[in-house]
């Protein structure tokens, strides 16, 4: 009798990866209705395609988050990204001025992060290359797509959180006023005015009361100086802020030993509010994936210098965080989508 030896063929089944996103119209306006996405990234680009990122600055984990999420992808595809930073939302001539070099010199399209929603009403020059807002929105005609949440929706979570506790916190409800501060970032540029607004509609006829809102741009030592002269003057029940406000705000708080009468909500995430969150010290945060966003605005600008344009307001959906519902089981799941890892440096340059 002759053996026979007949192999076992395995059959390896490849799930490509996908992205759980929204698609959200009208574009560009503040209240949006969603639609779900499953959204498959590229394997690979046709041609090494040559980008350039302009973004405000890279001060801030939010954008240090995108940069890492732009040059995992465009490292990825094996494309190349160049990245500038205006170095400050109030730097608005010199965004223009790198816009005007990025438009002459050999990029293929731009990703702009821009320092103002109104950045392109003051560049008088023709946009000739495919132009794609990143985070932050920007009112033009020459814009048709943007990769990002909506920031009015980020407010409007971070006030509804406030709205709900105040709800289940019998102390609080006994009081006839309840008090919030808000230091939500650079006034009227970016986001922030959105953000305010959001939160604003959310305690919209409750016993809650905006007691003070304050602006300056996203620097430690200046949430610092606000928080010191608004809790001199109040002690409010909540302090509503950037996550640049709400990490300093946790060493003001503590100074004044107020840790168990103000409590602290962050409109977007970092690794110090990660921190804070997990520690009990803040008590919810938006989490809007932003290593996720800065993968998605590279696949989107290769697909459309490709013929695949995609079009209006594309994003991750807005994920909320509250301290009691952490763990470090879920921690360590933040640090894919949300943030860049804590040895990642900026990084300008990619091939």
């Amino acid at each position: 009798m002759v053996a026979c030896m007949v192999p076992f063929l395995f059959i390896l089944q490849v799930h490509a990866e996908t992205w759980s996103l929204e698609q959200r119209s009208p574009f560009n306006v503040k209240i949006q209705t969603t639609s779900q996405l499953t959204y498959t990234p590229l394997k690979q680009a046709s041609k090494p395609w040559k980008i350039c990122a302009l973004v405000p600055h890279l001060k801030d984990a939010y954008w240090i988050g995108i940069d890492y999420g732009l040059v995992q992808q465009a490292s990825k595809l094996n494309i190349t990204l160049q990245l500038f930073e205006a170095g400050s939302y109030y730097e608005k001539k010199k965004q223009l001025s790198q816009l005007t070099h990025c438009l002459k010199s050999d990029f293929d399209a731009i990703l702009l992060g821009a320092v103002s929603p109104k950045l392109l009403s003051y560049y008088h020059e023709p946009i000739t290359k495919p132009v794609i807002a990143l985070v932050n929105r920007t009112d033009s005609p020459s814009i048709t797509t943007r990769v990002g949440v909506n920031w009015y929706q980020m407010g409007l979570n971070a006030g509804q959180f406030i709205k709900n506790d105040l709800a289940t916190n019998s102390a609080l409800n006994a009081q006839k006023q309840v008090d919030v501060s808000l230091l939500t970032g650079p006034e009227k540029q970016g986001e922030s005015d959105w953000v305010d607004q959001g939160i604003l509609a959310a305690l919209k006829d409750s016993k809650i009361t905006i007691s003070s809102i304050r602006h300056t741009d996203n620097n430690r030592n200046l949430y610092r100086d606000q928080l010191h002269h608004l809790l001199d003057e109040r002690s409010p029940d909540y302090i509503l802020g950037s996550a640049v406000a709400i990490e300093a705000a946790i060493g003001e708080i503590r100074i004044k030993k107020l840790e168990n009468q103000v409590k602290l909500v962050s409109s977007y995430l970092s690794p110090g509010v990660l921190r804070g969150l997990f520690r009990d010290k803040i008590a919810f945060s938006n989490d809007d994936l932003v290593v996720l966003q800065g993968k998605l605005a590279i696949d989107v600008v290769v697909k459309t210098l490709e013929g695949e344009p995609i079009t209006g307001d594309i994003g991750p959906k807005i994920e909320g965080i509250v301290s009691k519902d952490l763990n470090q089981h879920n921690i360590k799941s933040k640090l894919d989508k949300s943030l860049a890892p804590p040895d990642f440096y900026p990084i300008y340059t990619v091939n």
